[in-house]
């Protein structure tokens, strides 16, 4: 049963979340005529700190705060494959946001496929990258549910039976209408407040267990020995040598996979300039040292004696927090990570409604949509994938989103070669790329779900075990590149770049203007 004062500190949160997103109006930079840009994309107008918090909210889920913790937990080193992963995503986003921002900004683009479209002149393949963003991005978005209940559920706060649903259905709700109304400025507000409270809440707990624990050495050897080791270097807190291909090859995919979610491009679109991307990218890390320290949490748990029950290691932090914490600041964790959930699931809800918008909707059902259509549309998918994520929570298993999640990394990962190779250049055939595309969701699927939903497997020589979507995309890339050589030596005939980029990899030499020139 919840304390009161941590009751009372969860809801003082939450209440100061959504008077945060009534402000989100504040905002708007001028009055304007509603267009899709604006509700979507908060007019291009966030600056480097606004960029920062919604982008590094967005990126960094409640999910992601509770499963990466969960999986240290239960299985030790092989978690910690989310510190390198989100390491990586820094330099990947320097180069890839900042260059599609300008793209985007110049041809009013606003979302992926839209680039897709201009770049090789191909509907059908701006329809795929849509259509797999979208089927990628709502088990992410039921994710977030799954964590804010999770999280609660063990601290006590979330209530048995239809009360809990009622809850869930309350938080969402009042999300629901914020950003129904303002788009993507709701979140970004919110984001402000997420910062805050995940930062000043887990370092107040890392340092509460590292003082009643003794110290980082016994709470490894504690982990260690609770995990079947007789000492830290032999433990599974440690990665064997069968474990590292499957870690770098796991690091090196989602890292190549989350710049390519709908909601990370809408997040990041919505920067003023190039230059703020680059900034914010370099400030990233700062987020990669909150998720280490979560799974350090994990890690604790282990050695304090938490039991989380079967099949339910993300419930080990919240239950870890429980234990040691005061009442207050226990309930100001779990209020974090609740408003660490709604954050990116306002942004996955926009992203997807507006890639439907733009290129189902306008590009196949109705093209001569005014933009204010466009946006009222996009406010009504938007609320309907927060209904659906509702829907799929209370009606489904759990494993049941964590299974489309994992399958949903692979599938995100089959359009990089036409969104993030084609902003370098655009040889590749856009036959060639859609045949690549469903090669890759093919093999990914298969191989996922032969080896019972688990991402890494095996190709079936040898006992190499690599990461499945990283093994679909060298698949996807290889038959891109041959079938655009083969379509290429029968002249078949490709759409028109309307992007302005060059067709083919170029460097650029730098200028100088003297000697002393930097």
């Amino acid at each position: 049963m919840a304390d009161g004062a941590m009751t009372t500190t969860f809801l003082a949160v939450i209440g100061g979340a959504s008077l945060l997103a009534v402000t989100a109006r504040r905002l708007r930079p001028s009055d304007r005529l509603p267009a899709l840009e604006g509700w979507a994309l908060a007019d291009r107008s966030l600056g480097p700190v606004w960029t920062w918090l919604l982008l590094g909210g967005t990126i960094f889920t409640a999910y992601t705060f509770t499963a990466v913790p969960g999986l240290a937990y239960g299985n030790g080193a092989p978690a910690f494959f989310a510190v390198p992963y989100t390491v990586i995503v820094c330099p990947l986003a320097f180069v890839l946001l900042s260059r599609l921002w300008e793209v985007a900004r110049r041809h009013g683009y606003v979302t992926a496929a839209d680039f897709v479209r201009g770049r090789y002149g191909s509907p059908p393949l701006a329809l795929v990258v849509a259509l797999t963003g979208i089927l990628a991005t709502m088990p992410y978005l039921a994710l977030q549910l799954l964590g804010i209940r999770a999280v609660l559920t063990a601290g006590g706060v979330y209530p048995r039976g239809a009360a809990g649903d009622l809850v869930m259905v309350a938080l969402f709700a009042g999300l629901a209408v914020a950003t129904y109304r303002h788009g993507l400025r709701a979140p970004a507000v919110i984001s402000a407040l997420k910062a805050v409270a995940v930062f000043v809440s887990l370092t107040a707990v890392c340092w509460l267990v590292l003082r009643q624990l003794g110290g980082p050495g016994p709470v490894f050897e504690g982990a260690a020995r609770r995990l079947g080791g007789t000492d830290v270097a032999h433990s599974p807190l440690v990665l064997t040598p069968a474990q590292q291909p499957a870690y770098a090859t796991l690091a090196l995919g989602s890292a190549l996979a989350l710049l390519m979610y709908p909601h990370v491009l809408t997040a990041g679109f919505a920067a003023d300039g190039p230059r703020t991307l680059r900034k914010v990218s370099v400030a990233l890390p700062a987020w990669t040292g909150l998720l280490a320290l979560f799974g350090f949490l994990g890690v604790a748990a282990l050695a304090a004696g938490v039991r989380a029950p079967e099949g339910g290691a993300e419930a080990a932090v919240p239950m870890l927090v429980d234990r040691l914490m005061p009442a207050p600041l226990a309930g100001l964790v779990f209020a974090a990570i609740t408003v660490g959930a709604l954050v990116p699931a306002a942004v996955m809800s926009i992203a997807a409604a507006t890639s439907f918008v733009r290129n189902v909707y306008v590009e196949y059902v109705q093209p001569t949509a005014t933009p204010k259509r466009q946006v009222r549309i996009a406010k009504a998918v938007s609320l309907t994938a927060k209904v659906g994520a509702v829907a799929f929570v209370f009606g489904l298993r759990d494993q049941d989103a964590v299974n489309l999640q994992l399958l949903g990394g692979v599938w995100i990962l089959q359009i990089f070669p036409a969104v993030a190779v084609g902003l370098f250049t655009g040889r590749l055939h856009p036959r060639a790329l859609l045949a690549g595309w469903a090669t890759g969701m093919a093999a990914g699927t298969f191989l996922v779900v032969r080896e019972g939903f688990s991402s890494i497997v095996t190709l079936g020589f040898g006992p190499l075990e690599i990461y499945a979507g990283l093994a679909a995309l060298l698949l996807n890339l290889t038959v891109a590149v041959a079938g655009t050589a083969a379509l290429e030596r029968l002249g078949v005939a490709r759409g028109a770049d309307t992007t302005d980029l060059p067709s083919r990899l170029t460097v650029r030499r730098p200028r100088t203007t003297g000697a002393n020139h930097p």
